[in-house]
């Protein structure tokens, strides 16, 4: 019986890091690589780096897009695109 309640702290311990940290970061990865494949011309995007633009032109063996911007047109890594900024950018409109 004491076995049990010596192990019991870390065994509760492990499933709370698995709820709090672990499970949330992968739901997050999940809703990211959905909206990276589910870019399409003329969404509206923000980089991580904060350049705002549209996408004219998508690359998916590349993995890169191209955006329209006020400086002109730009190419970048779709992983450079922010998730949370550019969904709430397209929830919008």
């Amino acid at each position: 019986m004491e076995g049990i309640s010596q192990w019991t702290p870390i065994i509760l311990m492990i499933f709370a890091l698995y709820f709090l940290f672990i499970l949330p970061q992968s739901r997050k990865a999940k809703k990211e690589k959905k909206f990276l494949s589910s870019l399409k011309n003329g969404d509206l995007v923000v980089t991580k780096s904060g350049m705002h633009g549209k996408i004219i032109e998508v690359n998916d063996t590349k993995n890169t897009c191209v955006i329209l911007t006020m400086a002109g047109k730009i190419k970048f890594d779709k992983t450079a695109l922010s998730f949370e900024l550019s969904s709430e950018l397209n929830k919008k409109k």
